[in-house]
Parts: structure tokens; C-alpha cells; sequence
């Protein structure tokens, strides 16, 4: 077991964390417009550029990659990416026929972040919202997608490991309950205030670990639930990350 767990370490720390299926770093915008008709973005042409420095001289296009994209519709759009550039450009094309781009924005530390994006007659002004929007984790694909999979995984391994170890196979309960727990706290709440993906993930390991435990001293050791935490967590994270960028370009 040492030297499987072993293995599962090496995984985590060799494989970049911002492929998993964590909430990922995104942006909202929302279009003002300060123009006299209201031209709506047309979203095959629109893109948003990454630039390594405040006067954009080293950039390029956030692009399409796994669910990596600018995502738009007529009245404003958002972005996911893996991991974003420093600062931040958009350049939307619009139906009136022109190609407006932005200000040179910073981006912010947080994973999850609005702005308002005025629409003027030549360009556009980002700005960080005052309000930031809304945000319903759980009606969006992505998290579903993150759920099914976790699920999916984390009762394989979790089963694969009482069996070696001849352990209850009753613990499996706590760990879809746990699951069904950490998965809403990570999209909704922590997604909000966290500015780094493996937080969350150290968040779901130590939450799963106790949770397993609690319900279940008299079949499981805290070390035992702590590795059987690992276990789980380390599978959901390593396969479901080659499993979520399969899927995610169907999710939007």
C-alpha cells in the first residue's frame, strides 16, 4: 500500500494541477454599451489575448484548449482557462462591423472574477465590477460533469482500496456523502474566494478524510481514512483530469 500511495504522490506533484477538474480561474463580462444602436458580439471572431506585461508587447490569443475559451453570446461573455497570463485583453468583433479591442487589464488573483466591459464607438473599457454577478455552480455543466466523474472514480478506488486492505465495505457510503458534500462547498463557496486551484483540492482531501473517519471509527483508523482520502482523491484527480478535457469541449 506505501508504495502505491507512493506512486499516487509522484502523480500529483509531476502533473500541473490547473488540469484537473477543480473549478478553474474565470472571467465575466458584461457589455454596457455607450453606443448609439447595440451591436451584438459575434463570438467566432471575438478573442481574448494574453499578455505578459501591462503594454501587451508578448501576447497571444487565450485560444481553444480542452474547455479553455472565450465563451460568447450577444449581450456578453465569459472565459475559462486553465491558467490565465498576467494581463488580459478583449477584442470582440461585433455586427455593426467593427472589431473594438480594450484596455490592457490586469488579472486578478481570484479564480473567479467579473467586469463590466463599456461598449464605445471605437474601443472598449473593462473594468472590474462593482457587483460581481451571480454565480449558480451547480446549474452549469461543467460542474455536473465534475461531479459524475468524481463520483464515478473515487467508489472505484475506494472499493479497490477496502478490498486490499479488508476493510467494511460500508464505508463507501460516507465516501458518496462526503463527495456530494466537498463537490457544491468547492464550486460554490470556494470557488469564490479561493485564488488557487490546489487549495481546493487539499480542502477536499482533508474534508473527505475526517468526514469517512467520523462516520466510521469503529471499521476505519484515522490513518486508514486519511489514506483511503489520498487514494481516492489522488484517482479522481489524475484519471478524471485526462476524462474532463475529453469532454469539455462539448460542455458550452
Amino acid at each position: 500500500m506505501k508504495k502505491i500511495l507512493f506512486f499516487a504522490l509522484l502523480i500529483v506533484t509531476m502533473t500541473p494541477l490547473w488540469a484537473g477538474i477543480a473549478p478553474k480561474p474565470e472571467m465575466d463580462f458584461t457589455l454596457i454599451y455607450a453606443t448609439e444602436n447595440k451591436p451584438a458580439v459575434l463570438p467566432d471572431t471575438s478573442e481574448q489575448i494574453q499578455c505578459e506585461d501591462n503594454q501587451c508587447l508578448q501576447s497571444d490569443p487565450l485560444g481553444a484548449y480542452g474547455i479553455q475559451k472565450l465563451y460568447c453570446k450577444a449581450d456578453g461573455c465569459f472565459s475559462i482557462a486553465y491558467e490565465y497570463a498576467p494581463f488580459q485583453q478583449l477584442v470582440l468583433d461585433f455586427a455593426d462591423g467593427k472589431k473594438r479591442a480594450s484596455n490592457v487589464f490586469s488579472t486578478p488573483s481570484k479564480l473567479r472574477n467579473s467586469f463590466t466591459v463599456t461598449v464605445r464607438e471605437k474601443d472598449l473599457l473593462v473594468q472590474p465590477s462593482a457587483t460581481p454577478q451571480q454565480f449558480h455552480a451547480l446549474l452549469r455543466a461543467d460542474a455536473w460533469m465534475s461531479l459524475i466523474i468524481i463520483l464515478l472514480l473515487e467508489m472505484i478506488a475506494a472499493w479497490a482500496y477496502l478490498k486490499y486492505t479488508r476493510k467494511s465495505f460500508r464505508v463507501l457510503y460516507a465516501v458518496v456523502i462526503a463527495n456530494l458534500i466537498s463537490m457544491p462547498l468547492s464550486w460554490q463557496v470556494l470557488g469564490r474566494i479561493a485564488t488557487e486551484q490546489w487549495f481546493i483540492w487539499f480542502f477536499c482531501l482533508i474534508f473527505e478524510a475526517l468526514f469517512i473517519w467520523i462516520f466510521n471509527r469503529k471499521r476505519i483508523t484515522a490513518r486508514d481514512s486519511f489514506e483511503l482520502s489520498f487514494a481516492i482523491n489522488v484517482t479522481s484527480y489524475s484519471v478524471g483530469m485526462i476524462l474532463s478535457f475529453l469532454i469539455a469541449p462539448y460542455l458550452f
